[in-house]
Order: structure tokens, then sequence, then C-alpha cells
């Protein structure tokens, strides 16, 4: 009989940005093995400009978790930048499974060559992508929470900041959710419990198909070195248990922060079913 897992997501650890996001790392660790977390997901932006010595100091930081085979990376938009770190993290099919106790995980690699450039990063998602990951979802064991793992946003969400507004407004590319992620999403209904991304450095907890047995909720995990929080998924035979918390993982520095929650109006225009 399974037993109640608990899954955190990180994201946008963007080390070498700052000291103090660096500091936070040991720390962040360190919460995550206190409370016995039996998976560690961080969805890409590990670093933050794609150097080799900023992979090393995060390798360090989270070695305790990687020794026990409870880590699982993707490369972002940023990780492509300079040394290109993020390239040696995933096969060239983009698309990686996992089979953990009580989770099944598809990792999908949203980012592209064009991300070498800081100006251009926003991600890639063709419709063979769509189909593939559609397939390894039907192959997901029985009772498992399932899980797809990417960098970018599959549906519009407010923008971190003003330059990303001003983007947005001149017809740029970079500030958008990925093309035909509506469709992946439609395809995702029924088979895929959690989809678990980052980019947007604000967190968002998104809803859908709320009427169906397996409804899909969609999180991003914001910038957890910036909120200096973690957001925690308890599930046990395929379902969570509980709604997600956030764990605060730096003490008293922890600030209270604000998530978005989402409105109906941000799966519109166009149907999700």
């Amino acid at each position: 009989m399974q037993r109640r897992r608990t899954l955190a997501h990180l994201s946008d650890l963007h080390v070498g940005r700052a000291v103090d996001d660096d500091r936070v790392l040991e720390s962040m660790c360190q919460a995550l093995l206190e409370r016995r977390v039996e998976h560690v997901v961080v969805t890409g932006d590990v670093t933050h400009r794609g150097r080799r010595r900023e992979w090393a100091r995060f390798q360090r930081a989270f070695a305790p978790l990687a020794e026990r085979g409870i880590l699982t990376v993707i490369p972002g938009n940023h990780d492509r930048l300079n040394d290109d770190v993020g390239v040696d993290w995933m096969p060239p099919g983009r698309i990686v499974t996992a089979h953990h106790p009580g989770l099944y995980l598809v990792a999908f690699d949203s980012t592209g060559p064009h991300n070498r450039s800081l100006l251009s990063s926003h991600g890639d998602l063709g419709a063979e992508h769509v189909e593939a990951l559609l397939r390894a979802f039907d192959h997901a064991p029985p009772q498992t929470l399932n899980v797809l793992l990417l960098h970018h946003h599959l549906l519009p969400l407010p923008h971190d900041n003003r330059g990303e507004q001003l983007l947005s407004w001149l017809g740029w590319t970079s500030a958008a959710e990925l093309p035909l992620g509506r469709e992946l999403l439609a395809g995702l209904r029924g088979r895929c419990d959690l989809v678990l991304h980052g980019h947007r450095h604000d967190p968002v907890a998104l809803s859908l198909y709320g009427e169906d047995a397996r409804p899909l909720s969609l999180f991003n995990a914001g910038s957890s070195t910036e909120l200096k929080h973690v957001r925690l998924f308890r599930h046990e035979l395929g379902r969570l248990a509980a709604p997600p918390t956030w764990v605060a993982v730096d003490g008293p520095s922890a600030a209270p922060f604000h998530e978005y929650v989402g409105a109906p109006e941000l799966t519109r225009p166009g149907s999700l079913a």
C-alpha cells in the first residue's frame, strides 16, 4: 500500500545573480532534507548566465539531494547562455520520463538554440512535441501522480515587470506563452495531474477541468531564491492528498509574498475543452 509522499517544486534559482540568492541555496536544500521530501524538481533557469561555475555552485549546494537520487533538473532559457550548460541535461529528443515511488515525471526541454541570446527568452513547442508528450503520459503506471515538467508557461500569465509589458506591447515573442500550449493542455486532460514550470518570477496557480474526475492544475514556482519559499505537494495513490503548501526556507528573512491564482479570463480566448 502506498504511503503519503511529498514533492517539492523549485525554479528560477538564477545562481550567480546575487550573493544573497547563492547564500540561500544551502538552507533551501537543508530545509527539504529536514522535511524528508521524497523528490525535488527544479524547472529551469538554474543558472543566471549559463556559466559552468554557476552550475557547479548549484551542484555543490544540492549534492545531498542528488546523491539520494531524488533530484530532477531541467534547463531554462538562462541556462542556454554563454557556456550553454543546459544543453547537456536533456537528450536530443528533449523528453525524459522517470518513474519514482508514487510519481511519474515527464520532463520536457522547452528551450531552443535561439535562447543563446538574452533577448530571445521565449520557448519552443511544436506539434511533434505535443504528440510525443501525450504518448509519454499514455505509458504512465497506475496509481501515480502524473506530472509534466517544463520551463516556459503554457498559458498567458501576468508579466514580471514593465520591461516585459513593453516587449509584449511591441509584439516581441520573448514574453509570450508557448505556442500550442492550449493544444497540449487539451491533450493532457485526463492524462496528467500537475504541470510544473517556471520562467515567470512571481508564483501562479491555475486550475483546469475542475469538474473532471482527474482535474489538471498548473503551478509556476516563481523565483525560489527571491521568494525564499518552496511549494510542497503531498500525494498518495496518484492524487494530491491535500492542497499544496508553501514552506519558508530561510528563516525570518523569508518575507511574505503574493501568489497569483488564475481567474477564468486567463484561459481566454479559445476553449481548452
